[in-house]
């Protein structure tokens, strides 16, 4: 998946707010939540990348992305404007 199919996944789930999805759960949490959220997985990222195997910083990072890409549905934030950062 890239991270273009990522967004657009995040941004359906947001429209069509399907029952028990897990994305529309975090969603909801707006702002803090997806902020202390990220900070978490940030962390569990950074001491997989000290401590563990490959595999366990894929999966950590992995989940930083998608509460990165989840803050930037819940704000509004579209790739292009993050792209143009960088």
């Amino acid at each position: 998946m890239t991270v273009e199919e990522l967004y657009a996944a995040v941004l359906q789930r947001a429209h069509q707010r399907p029952e028990g999805s897990g994305t529309v759960h975090w969603l909801d949490q707006g702002p803090d939540g997806l902020g202390r959220k990220l900070l978490e997985e940030a962390a569990e990222a950074w001491m997989a990348a000290k401590h563990e195997d490959r595999d366990s910083v894929r999966l950590e990072l992995s989940q930083v992305l998608y509460f990165v890409v989840c803050l930037m549905v819940s704000r509004g934030v579209t790739l292009d404007e993050v792209f143009d950062l960088l």
